[in-house]
């Protein structure tokens, strides 16, 4: 079947688009901007199968408790205490044990979009991919980085995820609220002063698509911007 020699698609999903991300034989691929919802059924990326998907939802009503605070059944009762929630949002958690804690996250934003990526998307036998919030992705990719200092973001429908660790210690994990670019770095660089993290000599990762003008606004503070 075509495409059977791409091992793996990584999908993000914001209520305005959708990125990917194709690991193959010939190396990584990347979307080069958000693509519209209504491409999805004429990429040529989504006629292939998959061994792997690899699925990222973006909610920004997510939060990162310590074990020790959780308890199952407690999951809505735990994130109300940091976000607003409607009454239909479903919360649902995941176990973060490289960092001791459980992230806590809805999992119904943007669900009927979801839901056509699923049924558009082919995967080898047995495989049941399924959405997990961008949050989770930023911590997985966080302690898999190789610097002392590791800096993971990603920037969709005017919410940046920050992520930040030194060591295998996590020193941020949060979501702000920045309806444009220069409030996103407003609040990258003020978590990195507030950590004492110098930019020039550090390396900035996004999950997400860039801008050129984006990736030389950055490029003027930290060391490298990279796109993973």
């Amino acid at each position: 079947m075509s495409g059977l020699h791409r091992k793996k698609i990584s999908i993000q999903v914001c209520l305005s688009g959708y990125s990917f991300k194709v690991d193959g034989e010939d190396g990584e691929r990347f979307s080069s901007a958000w693509l519209e919802p209504g491409t999805l059924f004429s990429r040529r990326e989504f006629q292939c199968s998959y061994a792997e998907a690899e699925l990222s939802l973006f909610t920004p009503k997510c939060a990162l408790v310590p074990e020790k605070y959780f308890a199952a059944g407690s999951e809505r009762g735990l994130l109300s205490a940091t976000v607003p929630l409607d009454a239909g949002n479903i919360v649902l958690h995941l176990a973060v044990p490289q960092y001791g804690a459980v992230l806590l996250y809805c999992a119904d934003t943007s669900r009927g979009w979801c839901d056509a990526i699923l049924s558009t998307l082919r995967c080898s036998a047995g495989k049941s991919p399924k959405f997990l919030p961008e949050m989770y992705y930023l911590l997985r990719d966080l302690s898999e980085c190789g610097d002392y200092n590791k800096i993971l973001a990603s920037l969709a429908d005017g919410w940046l995820y920050l992520a930040i660790a030194q060591g295998g210690n996590l020193q941020l994990a949060n979501v702000y609220r920045a309806m444009d670019f220069t409030t996103a770095e407003y609040f990258i660089f003020t978590a990195l002063k507030s950590l004492q993290l110098n930019p020039e000599m550090s390396t900035i990762r996004f999950r997400t698509p860039l801008e050129a003008e984006q990736e030389m606004s950055l490029y003027r503070y930290f060391r490298c911007v990279e796109r993973i």
